[in-house]
């Protein structure tokens, strides 16, 4: 069986995976919504669910500035250290994901100054 790119993925499996991933760790589906508006600028994630996550990536209106504060590894990769634009992305949300479900604030996975 062929692998499938995480592009090619439709977005709306790729969102059910993340937020299971938050509510095992006790997190709501509203702490990822949330999480996905701010990073991606979405106002709406209803209209986004028929695409693959490619499109998701490629057409986020407005990608949040401070998510060049998010470092750290994920999957073993330095998520600060990734050439491709479209895999760091994803894998900056996949890093926000990981610390909401690692129960960290949402003051500090949003990148809040005080």
């Amino acid at each position: 069986m062929p692998k499938t790119s995480i592009y090619d993925m439709p977005f709306e499996k790729v969102y059910s995976l993340l937020v299971q991933k938050a509510e095992r760790k006790g997190r709501t589906q509203e702490e990822v919504d949330e999480v996905i508006r701010w990073l991606c600028g979405y106002d709406d994630l209803s209209g986004v669910q028929e695409g693959t996550y490619g499109d998701f990536i490629r057409n986020a209106p407005a990608w949040n500035p401070a998510s060049e504060l998010i470092t750290g590894s994920i999957c073993g990769v330095k998520v600060e250290m990734i050439e491709d634009p479209d895999m760091k992305r994803v894998r900056q949300l996949d890093k926000l994901i990981d610390e909401l479900a690692k129960g960290r604030p949402m003051e500090k996975i949003l990148r809040r100054q005080r």
